[in-house]
């Protein structure tokens, strides 16, 4: 097949080899070029997966150099920005781990380059590409429950990382979160409209930070999201995509992060009493190619393939990202944030 697809990898840390596995498995795409702060890093990761392309510590030399067409942004979120522009703007695609950036300046800043530019900039959303949070929200997204109502997503984990987590401010919101946050926005197909959040380091947790946040969204479809978390919490763990309930106007559909997913809705036919009696439907796993990472690769492929913006394209990842900034907000003023206003107040930053 001829190659359509010239990709150079930036950032050739341990969370590289799964992205680079994945274009060396595409017959239409080649990595031309590895780019690393760290010349070393990138040689290893050159001979440890067999690449004789050539190793860079400029992302601008490389792009010139090689005529890349995408770049894999897999660096850590302090140089996002950097890197996404710099590609960008020398007229690459971008296919980034998350976050998109790390302030709200710079991730409107990274739509409007993008938008200008005529470039994709598709952010790593990998928890969307599972099959059972796509049961989960098909089933909502039929009408088996009605017009949602309530959202509730809980997180409860004992995450003992040591390293630069334990030493972070906020290390839930800004770390994990925005998985949760983005689930929310997915299983809904809503965006947010304003949060209150409180965070907070509870007793016998080893963070330096807040490792424990509550927040309330208001979202577009006027639904409530209720997120609890906490990276502190021993015992009855939840699964890491979270345990959910979502309640709407005729029933409540349930996962449990795991391989519950389920709805009970009121049955149909008149009834009387203090209680409905309800039936239950189990959602359906849909058959999918690829999962997780290389789901969201492919995705992120395929757009460009058809012509059309990816599913977890920069212009609609930015609302995930402000769930979580605009939350950090609330928590740093005590104070109900609306979202618009903060997206905006962003923008004009830049």
């Amino acid at each position: 097949m001829t190659i359509k697809h010239r990709v150079v990898v930036v950032g050739c840390g341990g969370m590289a080899n799964t992205w680079v596995d994945y274009a060396k498995d595409r017959d239409d795409t080649e990595i031309v070029g590895l780019v690393d702060i760290k010349e070393e890093f990138a040689q290893a990761m050159a001979d440890r997966k067999e690449l004789t392309c050539p190793i860079f510590t400029d992302i601008k030399q490389a792009i010139k150099e090689t005529g890349a067409t995408i770049i894999f942004d897999v660096t850590i979120p302090a140089s996002h920005y950097k890197v996404g522009t710099a590609a960008l703007e020398l007229g690459c695609h971008v296919f980034g781990e998350k976050p998109l950036a790390e302030t709200m300046s710079e991730c409107s800043d990274i739509v409007r380059i993008a938008t200008e530019a005529g470039r994709t900039h598709a952010v790593m959303q990998n928890r969307r590409f599972d099959p059972r949070i796509r049961a989960y929200h098909d089933l909502i997204a039929k009408g088996t429950i009605g017009k949602p109502g309530f959202v509730g997503a809980d997180f409860f984990l004992g995450a003992h990382f040591g390293g630069f987590r334990d030493a972070m401010d906020s290390p839930l919101l800004l770390d994990m979160a925005i998985h949760t946050f983005d689930q929310a926005r997915f299983i809904i197909d809503a965006n947010p409209v304003s949060v209150y959040c409180q965070e907070f380091n509870p007793s016998g947790s080893w963070y330096a930070g807040n490792a424990m946040a509550v927040c309330i969204y208001e979202m577009s479809d006027g639904s409530i999201f209720n997120y609890r978390g906490s990276w502190c919490a021993e015992g009855a763990s939840t699964s890491w995509e979270a345990a959910w309930r979502v309640t709407g106007e005729k029933g409540t559909a349930i996962w449990d992060g795991h391989d519950g997913i389920y709805a009970e809705y009121v049955a149909p036919g008149e009834q009387t009493g203090f209680t409905r009696e309800l039936e239950r439907v189990d959602g359906q796993l849909p058959i999918m190619d690829k999962t997780g990472h290389h789901g969201c690769l492919d995705e992120m492929f395929a757009s460009l393939e058809e012509g059309r913006k990816p599913e977890t394209d920069c212009s609609d990842n930015i609302y995930s990202m402000a769930m979580v900034l605009a939350a950090l907000e609330s928590a740093k003023t005590g104070q109900k944030v609306l979202i618009a206003d903060f997206m905006d107040a962003a923008s004009k930053k830049i």
